[in-house]
């Protein structure tokens, strides 16, 4: 299985290297490990919903 860090998430999901480490520590990132200091993020794993988002139906 090939793993991405939290730098190339960011890249890939277009948010900061932080808001993916954030995910990978509420736990939120099926099959992530720490790695030392560095989380390591199966590179097919899809981006989590953001729960900070407010969905507005029909405003």
């Amino acid at each position: 299985m090939n793993y991405l860090t939290t730098a190339e998430c960011a890249k890939k999901w277009k948010v900061s290297q932080r808001r993916v480490a954030i995910y990978c520590k509420e736990g939120r990132i099926e099959g992530a490990e720490l790695k030392g200091r560095t989380w390591l993020i199966p590179d097919d794993t899809e981006k989590p919903e953001d729960p900070r988002r407010v969905q507005k139906n029909g405003q």
